[in-house]
């Protein structure tokens, strides 16, 4: 079935080496004159990066403050602490430098900054009306927060609960220098390629398709299943790596969206969610143990045209002749990259997942809304698939 849709992406990338020194020129033509620079770790610094940054913002005579600890699976508290800075400092523009943790957190720093300190009622249901513009420097091609509509907080203040916001604002300029993802450890390298196949297989696995939508989608996996090995192996490998970041940006924007209309998922993330935010496992690992399960799920569970969706996927991306092929070669290709393709992998003990489905029923009400709707039983089944290899 072919859906109405709409199509907008107006994130200014600018892709290359050397591009991080374009930082000034690109805050100052989006109309920045104080700006808040947002990191995590101290590997920009011991990088030379922030430096580049803050050297790029002096030479356009741009203020600018620093804001740097973000950790992975980003906190409320950390962000609300942001906020307050912001406007202390009177940012007018901010800068997340990292992957998707980072530019989460500058996004939310951003919200709360335009709307007199107050940034979570956006992340429990309203729809923000205005925000700081935001700009981007990619070290982790992961999640494709640098050009998406979306950011995702764990409420470490009052719920426990990762919370996601999917408004209309994108992020103004992402800057892509593939080399500044050369450092990335194997681990993190390898759950950056499951996060960004995961955000192309949420739109793909969707009740609407067209077959332009589809060939798009099929591209974009094809492209991580052959160039994450590659950047593994040879971590300088310009190409791989130039190829996996335009992926990451590319399979979370509307692109990938065509013919389908809103947000679709597959239901994957909704599932993975709350494990990465109770346990604070990585996100990309989590998603590596769920997408096959879900697979399996579909396959026992779908209509006939879901499970023939089952089928082109495994025919399309893994070469394979049967739905239960193509899933075996998805998980074959998952652990050559050094994921894991199961709960207790994964580092959740058996014991607690019936804790962890409660958490994730609750986060979501009664159903998840999907490829194919999930009760608490079905979730029950697809962490009981998600328990076995």
């Amino acid at each position: 079935m072919y859906g109405n849709f709409s199509f907008h992406f107006d994130s200014e990338i600018v892709f290359g080496k050397d591009t991080e020194n374009e930082a000034g020129r690109l805050v100052k033509k989006h109309g920045g004159t104080k700006v808040m620079i947002v990191y995590g770790s101290g590997s920009v610094k011991k990088s030379g990066l922030l430096d580049r940054i803050k050297n790029s913002l002096t030479e356009s005579r741009i203020m600018y403050t620093e804001y740097g600890g973000v950790q992975p699976n980003p906190l409320r508290s950390f962000a609300e602490a942001g906020v307050r800075k912001a406007m202390e400092s009177g940012a007018d523009f901010v800068i997340g430098v990292g992957g998707g943790s980072v530019i989460d957190t500058a996004k939310a720093i951003a919200y709360g900054a335009a709307n007199d300190g107050d940034f979570w009622q956006f992340y429990t249901g309203k729809k923000p009306e205005k925000m700081l513009p935001v700009g981007t420097i990619v070290t982790i091609a992961a999640a494709g927060s640098e050009t998406s509509r979306s950011s995702v907080i764990v409420d470490d203040v009052d719920s426990h609960q990762k919370k996601g916001l999917w408004s209309s604002f994108r992020p103004c300029f992402a800057i892509m220098n593939p080399e500044l993802t050369y450092s990335l450890p194997p681990f993190q390298t390898a759950a950056g390629c499951a996060d960004i196949f995961s955000h192309t297989f949420m739109r793909y696995f969707s009740n609407f398709s067209s077959y332009l939508g589809d060939r798009y989608g099929e591209a974009t996996m094809q492209t991580i299943v052959k160039y994450a090995p590659i950047a593994l192996s040879e971590p300088e490998n310009y190409e791989a790596r130039a190829e996996i970041l335009l992926a990451g940006s590319l399979s979370h924007s509307d692109l990938m969206m065509i013919g389908r209309p809103g947000s679709s998922a597959g239901g994957e993330h909704a599932l993975e969610s709350q494990l990465s935010g109770y346990y604070d496992t990585t996100h990309g690992a989590g998603l590596a143990v769920i997408m096959p399960a879900l697979l399996k799920y579909f396959v026992v569970h779908g209509s006939e045209e879901q499970v023939a969706r089952v089928e082109m996927f495994a025919k399309n991306v893994f070469g394979a002749d049967s739905a239960v092929g193509g899933i075996s070669a998805f998980v074959n290709w998952l652990k050559s990259i050094g994921m894991p393709t199961t709960l207790s992998e994964l580092g959740i003990p058996e014991a607690e997942i019936p804790e962890a489905i409660k958490r994730c029923m609750a986060a979501r009400g009664s159903t998840i809304d999907g490829f194919i709707k999930l009760d608490e039983a079905a979730v029950n089944e697809i962490y009981d698939l998600a328990s076995c290899t």
